[in-house]
């Protein structure tokens, strides 16, 4: 018996086919359909064969805008200020970071070259900045050395100018030694006067300059006041006097400690306030 479906031959009296499975006719009745041709599909037309399944109609693709990896730019930004440390790392952090994402993007991501950028940049500034320090280590050292000794200088010239002074003002006012640096103060607030000879700077007679602090003492006994007064001296000077001259900040303004009196001569200590029987500078 043959299958009226695939038209495989089957043995007399089966129910089923051995191939397709499908249910076999009884004996004497008619398959309905030629043997050896397949059965024809459901909602096929005659001579036409089978209809063809409706094919899905789709839009053709289009890719997203693509934008800027906002790490890039920061990574770019960062590498700019290569010099500050903290800018150097987050560069090279940022960098790499931009670089894995817009490589992952599949296009929807650019800037790789503002990454990069960032990147040499980045490493540049860790190269640059041991560079910077070594250099900060030799130049700082000498230039603190450079001022003290420019603020040293001036202090040595600050007490030869008080020294002039106090020798011009026993002489002009018959007052003996200045009574203070404010006596000899120049403010130019009118003309000359015992109490004002303008013969040193305010900042000078103020007391402080240059990074050193003056110190003036009137020392010995008072001068004779009846030709002082005739001059229009108020305050008595002295008959001799001392001035030291000390680094506000030891060790940053200055080093040394200066010392002069009436008779000329600066003496001078290294780490200590100078004295009478400190070393004369040579």
């Amino acid at each position: 018996m043959l299958c009226p479906r695939c038209g495989e031959a089957n043995a007399f009296g089966a129910k089923f086919c051995v191939r397709c499975a499908s249910p076999l006719p009884a004996e004497g009745q008619p398959s309905g359909e030629m043997p050896g041709q397949p059965p024809v599909p459901s909602g096929s037309v005659l001579g036409l064969g089978a209809p063809r399944a409706p094919q899905p109609f789709t839009l053709p693709s289009q890719a997203p805008p693509s934008e800027n990896s906002g790490k890039a730019i920061a990574s770019l930004i960062c590498g700019l200020f290569m010099w500050i440390f903290p800018a150097a790392v987050a560069a090279i952090i940022l960098g790499h970071v931009s670089i894995s994402e817009i490589g992952r993007s599949a296009g929807r991501l650019k800037g790789r070259g503002m990454a990069i950028a960032g990147l040499v940049l980045g490493y540049a500034g860790l190269l640059f900045i041991p560079l910077i320090l070594i250099i900060a280590a030799i130049a700082i050292p000498n230039l603190l050395r450079s001022r003290q000794a420019a603020n040293e200088a001036s202090a040595v010239g600050s007490l030869r100018t008080i020294d002039v002074a106090a020798i011009r003002y026993s002489v002009q006012y018959g007052n003996g030694f200045p009574p203070s640096l404010a006596a000899m103060d120049g403010d130019d607030s009118g003309s000359p006067s015992c109490d004002h000879g303008q013969m040193i700077g305010s900042e000078l007679a103020s007391g402080e300059r240059a990074g050193y602090r003056f110190t003036y003492v009137p020392t010995g006994a008072e001068a004779p006041q009846k030709e002082a007064k005739a001059r229009g001296c108020t305050v008595p000077g002295t008959s001799s006097f001392e001035v030291h001259a000390d680094p506000i900040t030891r060790g940053t303004t200055g080093q040394r400690s200066f010392y002069i009196d009436q008779t000329g001569v600066i003496r001078f200590e290294e780490n200590a306030p100078a004295t009478v029987g400190s070393p004369p500078i040579e």
